[in-house]
């Protein structure tokens, strides 16, 4: 598992560690039944505080990403297909978002947006 941390810019650390966590286990990359390194390892790894790591392991339970046996460690849940799927889609808005704001801030229309979707589905030229 590797974690890459930008210390500047907005995003809270501890959200850049579970959403990196999430994507891992989303993808395969985690497997469900893997055990996590433990929240001091991780901290320690991380050179971050150990109570920033316990919030990303406490979101990503939270949302069902891992489950926390007292004494024994945090593990990946096992994934409910549904809930994957939905958080594909979760992820894809985000991204679309990110690219209708560009294209609203370069005078790009909505028409050239599909388009460009289209093509990159592997939809061809209109």
């Amino acid at each position: 598992m590797q974690i890459l941390l930008q210390h500047t810019g907005g995003k809270p650390i501890y959200e850049q560690i579970a959403e990196q966590m999430k994507a891992q286990i989303l993808s395969g990359e985690i497997s469900a039944g893997e055990q996590l390194p433990s929240i001091r390892t991780l901290a320690k790894d991380l050179h971050i505080s150990v109570i920033t790591t316990k919030r990303a392991y406490e979101e990503l339970e939270r949302e069902g990403f891992v489950e926390t046996m007292q004494g024994r460690g945090t593990y990946v849940a096992q994934q409910d297909a549904e809930q994957v799927r939905e958080e594909h889609r979760r992820r894809i808005e985000q991204k679309l978002l990110e690219a209708v704001e560009i294209a609203k801030s370069a005078d790009i229309s909505e028409q050239e947006v599909y388009e460009t979707l289209h093509i990159l589905f592997g939809g061809g030229e209109r």
